[in-house]
Formats: C-alpha cells, structure tokens, sequence
C-alpha cells in the first residue's frame, strides 16, 4: 500500500508542502491535505504517516508565534478535546476502510458547510455558553483522531472568539501539539498506523514540509486573506468529493 509511483508521490509531497504552509499561519487547508494522503495512502493508514508531519510542524509553529500564545482558551478546549479524541480512538477501531473513508468525506463537507454558515454568518456576536466551547471540543478532538481534521472546528471556535490573527495562529499551534502529542501512543499501540515503514514515509516528506513553512511564513504577510478563504472552501468540499470517488 506504501508503493507509490510518481504521480502518487507527487500528490503526497504536494500536500506536505501544503502541512508547512497551513501550520505556519494560513489555516483551512486541512482538509484538503488529509484528502490528498487518504487518496495516495489509502483513509486510515494515511493518518499515521501525516502524524509525524504534523508534529514537525507544530514544533515551528509554537516556536515562531510563542509570543502570541492565549492559554485561557486552550485551557477551556483540551479537556473537550480529550474526550473527543478518546471516543475517536475506541470508535476508530471497529471502523472499517471503506466506512472511514465516507466518513471522512462527510466531515470534510460537513466542515466546509460550518465554515461558509460562519464566514456569512450576519450576527457576530461572541458565544459564550459552555455548550459551544464544549461541542466544539469534543467533535475537534474525535474529527482529529479519525482523520486529523479537527481544523475546521477549532478555527470556527478561534474565529467565534475574535482572536487577532497572530494570537489565532499562535494558541492554535499549542493547542494541536499538545493534542497530537496525546494521539501518537493510540497511533503506535491501539491502530497501529504508525510503525516503521509509515516513518520511512513521513521523513522522505518531511523537506517539503519545512519548504511549506518558510513559504507559509511569507504568504501570511502578504495573502489577501478575503479571497483565499472563499477559494479554500471551494477546493476543500471537492476534496471531500474526491475522497468518496476514489
């Protein structure tokens, strides 16, 4: 299932350049990322080769924007987070191949659906019940489990709570490490997703991650941010699409 040819390969080092890209600062691409290696590793086994990826990097992240860290609010999701990702590692289990992969799909659409309501969403006011920090927890925490996907979540939860952008990306980036940190004993030991052969795959992608960070660092400064967002929700529900077509 590892034996890729180039086109393959060209797909999963394409979407790990996007990981350094998202990581450092444009956020809502995950989707597309985890659709790109479900597609070229197949939906399950791709979550343990994008792990160690995705700690990569949240090292950089935390380390470039760990002045604009708000710990209050990772505080308040963790805990959520934990529990959702602890009903990801029992469920994920009994979860076959082809029911993984339609799942991921749904969540991948039913995120850029949150999104879009978000974005064109006329009240704006800040949520405060603990209802909404909670949900979003939990299904963050179990979306990261099955298919690292807790992205779309936390950041409607970031953008709900007017985070500036720095402190956005800077809290975001802490609050994944700590939770993929927490996923990888599950990864080793329960799925068994990550052994020796998705390792050898993750570190022959692990340049085109950092070449994604250093070209990340510099689209944050200057990217219209109106435009990418509108074109990210388009490539992000035809990753979706893909996912259940392939």
């Amino acid at each position: 299932m590892f034996e890729l040819n180039l086109f393959d390969f060209c797909i999963a080092a394409f979407c790990a350049f996007l990981l350094g890209v998202s990581k450092s600062g444009i956020k809502g691409i995950a989707a597309l990322i985890v659709t790109g290696f479900a597609i070229v590793y197949g939906a399950k086994n791709s979550t343990g080769v994008l792990m160690p990826l995705l700690i990569v990097g949240d090292i950089f992240a935390i380390t470039y924007y760990k002045r604009f860290v708000l710990w209050p609010f990772i505080i308040k999701l963790i805990p959520w987070m934990i529990f959702g990702v602890l009903v990801g590692v029992i469920g994920g289990v009994y979860i076959s191949e082809n029911l993984f992969k339609y799942g991921m799909a749904v969540i991948i659409l039913f995120s850029v659906s949150l999104m879009y309501y978000w974005e064109n969403k006329k009240d704006k006011k800040i949520p405060k019940h603990w209802f909404f920090s909670s949900s979003m927890g939990t299904l963050a925490g179990f979306t990261t489990m099955v298919g690292n996907l807790a992205g779309a979540f936390s950041n409607i939860y970031f953008l709900a709570m007017r985070l500036p952008k720095n402190a956005f990306i800077g809290t975001a980036a802490w609050l994944f490490f700590i939770i993929n940190s927490f996923k990888i004993p599950f990864h080793i030991w329960s799925w068994q997703t990550i052994n020796k052969v998705s390792i050898l795959k993750s570190i022959e992608l692990v340049p085109f991650v950092i070449l994604g960070l250093f070209v990340g660092v510099v689209l944050v400064k200057k990217i219209n941010e109106d435009v990418f967002r509108k074109l990210i929700l388009i490539l992000t529900a035809l990753g979706g699409v893909l996912i259940l077509f392939n």
